[in-house]
């Protein structure tokens, strides 16, 4: 296994990289970063507001007249688009008090205590949830924010695999990781789970220096994938088999619309190669560039921002 050097950082640099946002008077902020950073509700375009504000309230409305296991997981998960998290995660601790079998309910909280960067606390809940569901058949998730095909691409069971391991991830638990992608992979049964999980996958192996499995991962990996939604982890992986160049993926229009979302997950992938390819420097620096854009909700960018606090802490021991 390649050692990497960990460097002397400017850290009050890195956390003025990290661009944190105006509070709002009398709100609590919905996310404290790794790096002591707050994040709020961000401000969004009319028409965006409008629709999500609109969802929420259907949402909302079929949970008062209703409050069944799935009215509570709708209502959370729509609080949660609005990334409003605090109440996200009191409504689905309600509902999982009520429903205390609920692996669904235990899913998504679980997912939104990774958001808040809480991932003892997630790990909890998606073990949980991983035992729960045993005996249930895999069921077709539906989106919350569809695809554009309009069509729901995930299993309940894959998403819990996956937050699980995500979660294991991003603490840098890499051996435990490894464990629950094993089983993410058992239930990624489209080219989109596929890359997903084959990408995170690949970067655990990498971590571990388990260097021929990781390679081994990317024989699964071809050209004539259909890839619906999940191009920044097919494009990360191309880059790992050499077909794309690391600048080939920090290349991203600014005016696209999931500019900072495309940029967080490819960004992350990109320095996470320079990472445990020993190029620490450069790392680094693309990790801040990251964490200086704003989907602070991403995984890319808590991935991101977990490495750097990382590095924080082994400079100060």
């Amino acid at each position: 296994m390649k050692t990497i050097a960990i460097i002397s950082i400017s850290f009050s640099l890195l956390l003025s990289c990290s661009a944190p946002q105006e509070r709002k008077a009398d709100k609590a902020p919905e996310v404290v970063s790794l790096l002591g950073t707050t994040y709020f509700e961000p401000e969004r375009s009319q028409e965006v507001q409008h629709k999500l504000d609109s969802n929420l309230a259907v949402a909302k409305k079929n949970f008062q007249e209703d409050p069944s296991e799935e009215n509570y997981i709708w209502y959370g998960r729509r609080l949660g688009y609005l990334l409003r998290f605090n109440e996200a995660i009191e409504v689905l601790s309600e509902g999982i008090d009520k429903y205390p079998q609920s692996y669904k309910l235990l899913r998504h909280r679980g997912h939104r205590f990774i958001s808040m960067r809480l991932f003892d606390r997630a790990i909890d809940d998606l073990t949980k949830a991983s035992q729960l569901m045993t005996p249930h058949p895999p069921e077709v998730e539906p989106d919350g924010a569809p695809n554009k095909l309009n069509q729901p691409l995930s299993s309940t069971q894959f998403n819990i695999w996956y937050h699980l391991a995500l979660a294991h991830y991003l603490k840098g638990d890499f051996e435990k990781a490894e464990q629950a992608y094993i089983e993410c992979l058992k239930a990624s049964y489209n080219d989109d789970l596929l890359v997903a999980t084959i990408d995170w996958f690949y970067m655990t192996y990498k971590r571990e220096g388990k260097d021929e499995l990781a390679e081994s991962l990317l024989g699964n990996i071809t050209d004539q994938m259909t890839i619906i939604e999940n191009d920044s982890y097919y494009k990360r992986l191309q880059m790992y088999q050499g077909k794309l160049k690391p600048e080939d993926l920090l290349t991203v229009d600014p005016n696209a619309e999931d500019y900072d979302l495309s940029l967080a997950t490819q960004g992350y992938g990109v320095g996470n190669w320079y990472l445990y390819n020993g190029d620490t420097t450069k790392a680094v620096e693309i990790f801040e560039k990251v964490i200086s854009g704003k989907s602070f909700a991403s995984f890319g960018f808590i991935a991101a921002e977990a490495e750097l606090a990382r590095m924080k802490n082994n400079t100060e021991q």
